[in-house]
């Protein structure tokens, strides 16, 4: 979040030299911030881009937009309004490249994942169909704190977990600090945090093979 106790985590982030982009995940408004504040925190592109690289084309989603419906889902707005469906579609229509989309809420995932992920999943097979090829081949998100895989309708899915816990909730709340840590972060108590931060390299090559590789790692034991 654009915070300014936050501001020496995006120090660190600015040292890499290379080729840097951000999706916008739903606490990143924590604290009453907008998304707009957010990308200008970042010094990001936008809410929602795309760009193409080494012969790909890749898709960010802003899966934090507001159901305007009463009858939507209580909590973090999880939706992709129909201006920014009609732009994905108008994207992806002027593409020929192979393309990867991100966005931290699953399109695979009705459980939690954007509400109308159905929809944005219909958008990218009907891309792949007026194509006549498999334009669309991969759709990357984080939201749900898992690993997981999913292969639809000649799409893959692709869920990768958080870097730092997993949230299991208030039915398996446990102390894992000191009451002292416990004060200042309340929340760790919910959660099952890991020994050392966990990511994952994906490389594509240019016949289409995804291969993926994730870090090994430990639950972080109690500490009494």
């Amino acid at each position: 979040m654009p915070k300014k106790n936050n501001r020496a985590l995006m120090d660190v982030w600015n040292q890499f030299s290379g080729p840097k982009y951000h999706v916008i995940g739903n606490h990143d408004t924590d604290g009453g911030f907008t998304r707009d504040q957010v990308v200008e925190f970042w010094n990001a592109k936008a809410k929602y881009y795309s760009f193409d690289s080494n012969g790909f084309h890749i898709v960010v989603l802003d899966g934090n937009e507001h159901n305007e419906s009463p009858d939507r889902p209580k909590g973090y707005a999880r939706y992709i309004s129909p201006v920014q469906l009609d732009w994905l579609r108008k994207d992806l229509a002027e593409t020929s490249f192979p393309t990867i989309v991100f966005c931290h809420q699953g399109l695979d995932n009705d459980a939690g994942g954007l509400e109308n992920g159905s929809l944005l999943r219909y958008a990218l097979e009907k891309a792949n169909e007026k194509s006549g090829k498999r334009k669309v081949i991969l759709v990357i998100s984080g939201h749900h704190h898992q690993d997981y895989y999913n292969h639809i309708n000649g799409i893959h899915y692709v869920q990768i977990n958080s870097a730092s816990y997993q949230w299991l909730g208030d039915d398996f709340k446990e102390m894992r600090y000191s009451a002292e840590v416990d004060k200042t972060h309340p929340n760790i108590k919910y959660t099952v945090p890991y020994k050392d931060p966990i990511w994952a390299m994906i490389e594509i090559d240019s016949k289409g093979v995804i291969r993926i590789k994730g870090k090994e790692n430990c639950i972080r034991r109690v500490v009494s």
